[in-house]
């Protein structure tokens, strides 16, 4: 008897797709900047039609959304919800930094976003918007470690978490590029908040 291929699902080959559409696009802004981003190009690259991408991104900006959130997502990967919410404070910001060492498209596209939310209040909105998000977690994080009496009771969790968010912001600016100057403020605020411990790995390397 004989068998027959079970059939892709569409939805499936679609969330694929579109996703493929979000990767073009975000290597596109990492390598050329944001004026360089040409949306036949992200077509092509994926091997569609430009009628095609329009129909998973109607407008420019729904495809600059979409960076985004690829974007913010590569963060998410770095929330483990393992450990004390001390040890996920600790652990989320060098799980952060080192993602942006092994990453250094992902300060790129930030830090093109951010340079063009400045000139377009769109993209300033979608930013904002997702920042808002950003910050919202971290503080979460804080607030829980401060109930557990891991933090210092004084601490401001919503202040402290829009330090934080600063801190790794600024890392994506070519100022920062160097990696112990990165290394160096993320020490200090780990001092400063009281969760400091052993590092080790890349993470204690690029201290060094």
């Amino acid at each position: 008897m004989s068998t027959r291929a079970a059939p892709r699902h569409p939805g499936a080959v679609s969330e694929r797709r579109r996703q493929e559409l979000v990767v073009a696009a975000y290597r596109q802004i990492a390598e050329h900047g944001f004026e360089g981003l040409r949306t036949r190009e992200v077509a092509a690259v994926v091997g569609v039609n430009i009628a095609t991408l329009h129909y998973y991104f109607p407008t420019k900006e729904s495809l600059i959304r979409a960076v985004l959130d690829h974007a913010m997502g590569r963060f998410r990967t770095t929330l483990a919800p393992h450990g004390s919410p001390a040890d996920q404070v600790r652990n989320y910001l060098r799980a952060t930094r080192k993602l942006m060492l092994d990453e250094p498209e992902l300060g790129a596209v930030m830090a093109e976003l951010a340079l063009r939310s400045v000139r377009d209040d769109q993209i300033g909105s979608i930013m904002n918007e997702m920042y808002d998000l950003w910050h919202v977690t971290v503080r979460g994080l804080l607030r829980r470690s401060v109930r557990e009496g891991k933090l210092r009771p004084e601490v401001d969790s919503d202040a402290v978490a829009a330090l934080i968010i600063a801190t790794l912001t600024s890392m994506t600016l070519p100022v920062m590029s160097d990696a112990s100057r990165g290394d160096q403020a993320l020490r200090q605020l780990e001092r400063w908040l009281g969760i400091s411990a052993p590092r080790s790995g890349r993470a204690t390397q690029a201290t060094d």
